[in-house]
This record gives C-alpha cells, sequence and structure tokens, in this order.
C-alpha cells in the first residue's frame, strides 16, 4: 500500500471520555466539532453514543446537520457559533440547539424558530464569542423567559491550571449566572481538570478524548504508519532533499516513506521529528516535502517496509513540541490520502 495507514482506536476514544466524565458529578458531553478533531465525527460520536453520550458540540450549523444525518434524532447537538444568517433551515431540520452569541443572533433564533431550543453563550473574558457582561445584563431576564437550555462560556487558559484568569472567569461566569435556574457549562478539557468548581452541571471536553493534553492520562487514540517507497545508500558529504538541508557525515542509509504536507505533516515538524521503527529511532533528515518525509535509517538493521510516525513513541503533543504548535492543530491536520481503520 502506498499511502500511509492512520489507525484510529474508538475504544481509546471512549474510555478517555468515560475517565473524564469520572472526575465529575455532573452531565459529560464531547467535542466532535472539526469532524471529531480530524478523526472522523460520525465515527466518534457513534462510538460516544453506544457508550452513552447523550450531548454534543460542533462548530457550525452544517456540521450539525451533517452530524445529524449520522447520528439519528435522540442525542442532542450544540452549535458553538449560534444562530448565522442562513442557518434556520438546517436548525430547524436537524433539530439543533444553537449558543446564541449577541442580540442580533437571539432576536433572528425566537423571530425564525419561535419555540425552538437555543443555548446562550457568555463572554467572561476570552473576547472570542458570547455576550459581554453589559449586554447580557439588558436582555438576560428577557432571554431567560424564553427558556434557554444552557448558559455556556469557555475558558481562555484552562491548561495553565495555575493561570489567574481562570478564577477570574470562573467569577464572572457566576457573577452572570447565579440564581438563574438554567443549567449551566463552563469547562472543556482543561476546566474538569481544574476541579469541581468548574464543572457546574454539564462539562464539554474535546481534545483529552482524542489523545491530547492537557488531560495526561488519557489513552492515546491515534498511530500513523507510513510505508516505505524506496532506500539509498548516502555518502558523506552527498545531501538529501530540497534546499540541502542535511548532508550527511558518516555512511548512511535514507529511506523516503510516503506522506507529507499534503497529508497535514507540517514542513516545521522536520528538523525535531524522529519516526521510528519498532524501537529504533530514525530522525527525520532534510525537508518535509508534499508528499514525501526522509528519514535516517542507518541504525536500524534491516531496511525497514514501514515507519512509525505516530504511536507508542510520538503522541500528537509530542509532534506538536517538534513543529512549535499545539497537538489541536496536528490531529485536525491529519489529511484525507490515509488510509484510515478504526478500531473498538
Amino acid at each position: 500500500m502506498t499511502s500511509a495507514t492512520l489507525t484510529i482506536d474508538l475504544g481509546a476514544i471512549v474510555r478517555n471520555w468515560q475517565a473524564l466524565d469520572t472526575l465529575t458529578e455532573c452531565e459529560t458531553a464531547a467535542v466532535v466539532k472539526a469532524s471529531g478533531y480530524g478523526l472522523s465525527a460520525p465515527h466518534v460520536a457513534l462510538a460516544l453514543a453506544r457508550a452513552g453520550a447523550r450531548q454534543f458540540f460542533v462548530a457550525t450549523a452544517q456540521e450539525g446537520a451533517d452530524l445529524r444525518a449520522h447520528l439519528g434524532f435522540g442525542p442532542e447537538i450544540h452549535v458553538f457559533s449560534g444562530h448565522m444568517a442562513g442557518d434556520t433551515d438546517a436548525i430547524r431540520s436537524a433539530h439543533l440547539i444553537p449558543h446564541l452569541n449577541s442580540v442580533d443572533q437571539m432576536l433572528r433564533h425566537v423571530e425564525a424558530l419561535p419555540g425552538a431550543a437555543f443555548g446562550i453563550q457568555l463572554d467572561t473574558g476570552m473576547n472570542r464569542l458570547g455576550m459581554e457582561p453589559a449586554e447580557w445584563s439588558a436582555v438576560r431576564d428577557i432571554a431567560v423567559a424564553q427558556g434557554p437550555v444552557l448558559l455556556m462560556s469557555h475558558l481562555a487558559c484552562a491548561d495553565d491550571d495555575h493561570h489567574p484568569m481562570n478564577a477570574q472567569q470562573l467569577d464572572a461566569f457566576r457573577a452572570m449566572t447565579d440564581g438563574l435556574d438554567v443549567p449551566r457549562s463552563l469547562a472543556a478539557t482543561g476546566g474538569i481538570l481544574l476541579g469541581p468548581d468548574y464543572h457546574f452541571d454539564l462539562t464539554r471536553p474535546g481534545v483529552g478524548l482524542y489523545g491530547g493534553l492537557p488531560f495526561v492520562d488519557a489513552e492515546p487514540v491515534v498511530t500513523l504508519d507510513m510505508p516505505v517507497i524506496q532506500i539509498r545508500d548516502v555518502d558523506p558529504g552527498e545531501a538529501v532533499g530540497y534546499g540541502n538541508t542535511w548532508i550527511a557525515t558518516r555512511p548512511s542509509r535514507v529511506a523516503t516513506v510516503s506522506g507529507g504536507y499534503a497529508d497535514g505533516l507540517i514542513r516545521a515538524i522536520g528538523p525535531k521529528t524522529t519516526l521510528y521503527y519498532d524501537d529504533t529511532p530514525c530522525p527525520v533528515v532534510g525537508r518535509v516535502s508534499m508528499d514525501l518525509i526522509t528519514a535516517d535509517v542507518t541504525d536500524a538493521g534491516d531496511d525497514p517496509d514501514v515507519l512509525q510516525l505516530l504511536g507508542r513513541h510520538n503522541s500528537v503533543d509530542t509532534l506538536a513540541d517538534a513543529a512549535g504548535t499545539i497537538g489541536y492543530e496536528i490531529l485536525t491536520a491529519l489529511g484525507g490520502r490515509y488510509h484510515r481503520d478504526y478500531v473498538e
């Protein structure tokens, strides 16, 4: 097979969801936006629904409508971006729950779909989505009278449990919602780990389900095995790849594997990334190109048929550190050319 194989462990996703659920006394939802963080929202959501998840969150109404076609009716699907212009038909037909981010969205929703379910997103200091305190104060009584199913906000710095912003946002959320008879949600993965003060009535784990930090106890979810197309001898002084950025200092064996930045393996991973042949490290040499990566397999002993990039030795966060980015970007960038195996 000339395509790399991406193996996605749905059982690990379920166990990560269950592990996060045991840390709280409230309901645990699941965030499956960006097509399940790049791993296929239908596969992920169906596995979690079988395990008992009844609430799912997506970014847009179209994502929600697509998910509903696979998930069926019953589980609730929430939309972070709220009720945008043009979303009405999707929200109606797929029975979505938009989280209204502004007075304009609220007016659009109650006028277009009177009586339809909705939530409200509040801005507690992140300055991204949601009603700010003054805006919320002006419309709170009217909004609550319409019967929102959830009041939510989002933490900006929850991956750093010592960051003062966490407590500031918690205080702001309480100030905006205390005394209202409406379920509340503040915590995603990082917020769950901050402790029960942040849990309220519903948590919304995302990256922790997929094996990413800050959930250090998460089971790994993905492996990426890359077939070797060709192996060649490289003499000392010879260069490999574009720009001659790597020059052999010893007689070397260099393997060219199938996969590159067109598959979401961004060029920045190159200089600090290692592939593995079983337990033998095979460092990337030269630049990552569109379809190919080259690795030094001199110390492998045998000529490998496959090298592993993600798996026992490299997590998505290991790869992200090498590239100077975050695990979220690595996960969601994993491309469509991989052969995908789903296991449970």
